[in-house]
């Protein structure tokens, strides 16, 4: 069932008392809106707007001609881990003007889904560079536009990605894909968490039952 017409019905849970926070980051146009609004559980918070011709003298649209409508604050979504865990989701603005918002954003993430355009791989390399910056565990996925897939090696040395970065395919529409590519992220920040952490510490997310 889309979550556009179930999300109204689904229960926030009065047990659940542990919010874990993702962020999506990526450029303009790579699908961080439609990755939330396919795999949240709740009618997503969206901070869409119309873009206009004023913008085309401040955003760089070459390459997404055929956008109508940028979010220029953040997208908010959920998902239910178990009865006492949920995911938030915080899908970032792309555009360079918007930057500012992702420090912010990064604030007491647990980890991070890069969306990336295999087409546009330069657009990624901020995302990326933040992330690291902050010390925040992240993915890589790249986004389904329908040409041809760029081999992971390829998109991987592109990147510069650490070994250890998982980098995944996937499509931004598809609820299974979209709910994959998280899985993926909890997993990955587990092994960080395990590989770094002392045993004592060693403090298991809890497993990803998503629905």
């Amino acid at each position: 069932m889309d979550s556009a017409t179930s999300d109204a019905r689904t229960p926030l849970g009065a047990s659940a008392d542990n919010g874990l926070k993702i962020v999506v980051v990526g450029g303009l146009g790579v699908g961080k809106t439609t990755l939330v609004r396919s795999v949240s559980e709740i009618r997503p918070l969206s901070t869409e707007e119309t873009m206009t011709q004023a913008g085309a003298t401040v955003d760089d649209i070459r390459q997404v001609s055929g956008k109508s409508a940028t979010t220029v604050a953040f997208d908010f979504g959920r998902i239910t881990l178990d009865a006492h865990n949920v995911l938030y989701l915080f899908g970032a603005p792309g555009q360079e003007r918007f930057w500012f918002l992702w420090d912010r954003l990064f604030s007491g993430t647990l980890g991070a889904v890069v969306l990336v355009d295999t087409r546009r791989i330069d657009d990624s390399w901020y995302a990326i560079d933040r992330l690291e910056h902050h010390g925040t565990p992240f993915i890589v996925a790249c986004n389904d536009f329908g040409g041809p897939v760029r081999a992971g090696a390829d998109v991987r040395e592109a990147l510069d990605l650490d070994p250890h970065v998982p980098l995944v395919d996937c499509d931004a529409r598809s609820r299974a894909s979209a709910k994959q590519v998280l899985i993926t992220l909890v997993q990955h920040v587990q092994s960080v968490r395990h590989r770094y952490a002392a045993p004592s510490a060693r403090a298991a997310l809890p497993r990803q039952e998503f629905v």
